[in-house]
């Protein structure tokens, strides 16, 4: 008898007619075979449900469930977690593909590092690339996919502005599109808040590194990340759901002043990806006159390469 773990896999969608069919396909060709697959639509306005009733028709180990009022991001997760069957959870994005073999790699990794270091408290992410219109590939590594895993403080730490511990590895964060997760994770950290419309993920991983999560992930490139721009990807919305975000856990900046530097980051960010120059170079200024050694710190490891990739997706 087959004893492997029923593995969930969660795919959300929102108002994406033109992707969902590729997604469900990445969904359907897991070559892990005990599986299941929960499909939340949440409330699109678009020929979204169509697409995906076409789509599972005919697959018995699909679960098509339709929102009636738009809950968000967080809330369509909340959903497959509560109707998960699956011992595991995996999270499938509506306009990204997952390679065959997502499934089985992230279990293996899941389950080898829990005997070898004796917890079920952590996270697993998988590497991949993401894809630009014009045809630009940036690939990035998961987090905890090269030596050294971070555990608890680490990740809150690297997430809230207050430095990195150069021996951790943080790789590309903690995305919710390539996570696989224990169920029984939720139900200790708890579920996503639904109030956090861009970093309902960073949330979670907050909760789970205050738990003392080991935040671990896996090398090989099994989600292709489709580069989209849609209403919850705008400045503002990402400006306010990151000073939301500070505020919720402000109890975990060291020293106090931390989180007046991390406000300050946030506007710089905000100024930065709506193209708003001059308001960029004297927030910039502003950091630097008011904490001279944490914005070197923070820019000189951020900026080079954030300029290299935004060159290149203006190509």
């Amino acid at each position: 008898m087959d004893n492997s773990p029923l593995i969930t896999v969660g795919l959300t969608c929102f108002n994406a007619e033109d992707t969902m069919a590729t997604a469900i396909e990445g969904a359907l060709a897991q070559q892990y075979e005990n599986k299941e697959i929960i499909i939340v639509d949440d409330c699109s306005s678009d020929n979204s449900k169509a697409v995906v009733r076409a789509a599972i028709k005919g697959h018995e180990n699909i679960r098509f469930i339709e929102h009636r009022q738009n809950t968000g991001f967080a809330g369509a997760l909340n959903t497959i977690i509560q109707n998960a069957n699956g011992e595991f959870i995996a999270i499938f994005d509506d306009d990204d593909t997952s390679l065959p073999m997502r499934l089985q790699t992230q279990l293996n990794k899941i389950l080898s590092y829990e005997k070898e270091h004796g917890t079920t408290m952590l996270a697993c992410w998988t590497s991949g690339y993401k894809q630009y219109d014009n045809g630009y590939q940036a690939p990035f590594k998961a987090i905890g996919s090269e030596p050294k895993v971070p555990i608890g403080k680490d990740l809150i730490q690297c997430q809230l502005y207050m430095g990195r511990n150069p021996e951790v590895f943080f790789g590309c964060g903690t995305p919710s599109c390539s996570l696989m997760v224990r169920k029984s994770t939720y139900e200790t950290v708890g579920l996503y808040d639904t109030t956090m419309r861009r970093t309902e993920d960073t949330d979670f991983a907050l909760r789970l590194a205050k738990a003392g999560g080991h935040f671990i992930g896996c090398p090989e490139q099994l989600v292709i990340q489709s580069a989209s721009v849609g209403h919850d990807k705008r400045p503002e919305v990402g400006y306010k759901s990151e000073l939301a975000l500070a505020e919720k856990h402000q109890d975990l900046f060291t020293p106090p002043r931390r989180y007046n530097y991390a406000q300050d980051w946030i506007k710089l960010r905000f100024h930065h990806f709506g193209q708003e120059r001059v308001k960029s170079i004297l927030q910039l200024i502003k950091l630097f006159v008011k904490y001279p050694t944490w914005t070197w710190d923070q820019f000189w490891r951020s900026a080079p390469n954030r300029m290299k990739h935004e060159k290149k997706m203006a190509q």
